[in-house]
């Protein structure tokens, strides 16, 4: 019994053993093996990997992928002109020498990517320093961030170089500050307000001139119809006098019969029309009297 006790615990202990001797080293990453503090290898290739037990060897894993630094920092810079302007960029960059980084950054990448948020701030200043607003928002973006790039790698290759590869920078948003933007904004406004009220203006002037020369055109066509229409009339009355006197020609007595029950339908046409007038003597009743002629004296 307690010989397979004693088998068991070695065996455990045999495990615990290689298992701290014994590490794997993932294709996104690099493993460095430390030797009493200091770096004895470093591991590029993916796979399972042998060292010695802690503390002779112990072993720590560094990102070998391609990483992304975003703008932290929304201190506004300095353009040529005196604007201060926010600027929002990111880098991408990545671990190349990780010996070298672990020597002169840190041993994560937390260490790096504060080390190189505060370089590429600072070229960034420096190169939009140089620049007017307009460079930020034009086609020299390009130029400007080639050159932060540029300024960027000279620092981490410099005398002590960090091991680490800068790919791109870019600058995702330039901007006024908010004290500024909002000047802006309400400047923007009031100019739009007096393009709309200028507009407005110009529309009722050109709404009132359509409307006077509608006016005009209704009583020049009003007035041409009321012309057109007397003339009608003119000609239609002149053409029943010429009917009329045509036909009354052929017989003179009974046109003034028919003219006399005219003047009398006109004359005693309502029941309440009273007239007072001698009908022996009057004129005006001579056809009741059976006489078409004037009586003597009379034409």
């Amino acid at each position: 019994m307690n010989r397979i006790g004693f088998v068991f615990s070695s065996f455990l202990v045999v495990l615990a053993l290689a298992s701290s001797m014994l590490f794997v080293v993932d294709q996104r990453q690099f493993g460095v093996v430390y030797a009493l503090g200091q770096i004895k290898e470093v591991i590029t290739a993916p796979g399972l990997n042998f060292k010695l037990p802690p503390p002779f060897q112990n072993v720590t894993y560094i990102d070998k992928r391609l990483l992304t630094l975003d703008s932290s920092d929304t201190e506004p810079m300095l353009t040529a002109e005196k604007q201060r302007v926010v600027v929002d960029w990111y880098v991408r960059w990545r671990i190349s020498e990780p010996t070298e980084y672990i020597r002169n950054v840190g041993n994560n990448e937390a260490a790096g990517a504060t080390r190189l948020n505060s370089v590429v701030r600072d070229a960034l200043q420096e190169e939009v320093n140089k620049r007017t607003v307009k460079d930020l928002l034009s086609l020299k973006r390009e130029a400007l961030m080639a050159d932060v790039k540029r300024e960027v790698l000279a620092k981490v290759r410099g005398v002590t170089p960090w091991g680490v590869d800068v790919v791109d920078v870019r600058i995702t948003r330039v901007d006024y500050v908010e004290a500024i933007t909002e000047s802006v904004y309400q400047r923007m406004a009031a100019e739009r307000k007096r393009v709309a009220n200028e507009l407005r203006s110009t529309g009722g002037a050109e709404g009132e001139k359509i409307r006077a020369d509608a006016d005009r055109q209704r009583e020049v066509t009003v007035a041409n119809a009321y012309r057109d229409a007397q003339k009608i009339k003119g000609e239609g009355d002149a053409e029943a006098a010429r009917i009329y006197a045509d036909a009354f020609g052929r017989d003179p007595q009974f046109a003034q019969f028919y003219r006399s029950l005219d003047a009398y339908k006109a004359s005693l046409g309502k029941k309440s029309d009273v007239m007072v007038v001698d009908p022996a003597s009057s004129e005006f009743f001579r056809v009741f009297r059976g006489t078409t002629a004037p009586p003597p004296g009379k034409k």
